[in-house]
């Protein structure tokens, strides 16, 4: 029997999750896509709180003019933007089982660009 594609996303979210671990000094960016929009947040695993969030629906980032992807960086230069103001330098990168490509990569991108440290 196929493995659906959410099946399959899950299997390697998992995958990651066992090795990339939030912590206070060093917390975890979690990436969410869906089909319209795209969501970040930084999470502290410890804790169980979440630090940080930007997504595609806020007002400073949400324009129809602009495509997803373009939208996506500019998702990651806010959340950077927003995490530099919290103290929050160096994180850890979690694609929550995405290929690290297309809109993932383009926010991954606008972090750095933005000046988070991976």
């Amino acid at each position: 029997m196929a493995v659906s594609k959410q099946d399959r996303r899950n299997k390697i979210k998992k995958r990651i999750r066992k090795d990339i671990v939030g912590t206070g000094a060093r917390p975890r960016l979690s990436v969410f896509r869906s089909n319209k929009e795209i969501y970040a947040q930084i999470v502290n695993d410890v804790d169980g709180t979440t630090m940080v969030a930007a997504s595609s629906r806020d007002k400073d980032v949400a324009s129809p003019e602009v495509n997803k992807k373009e939208q996506a960086a500019l998702v990651g230069k806010a959340i950077a933007e927003k995490a530099l103001k919290a103290g929050i330098e160096t994180i850890s990168f979690d694609r929550s089982g995405y290929l690290y490509h297309g809109r993932v990569k383009s926010l991954a991108e606008g972090a750095r660009e933005g000046g988070l440290k991976f």
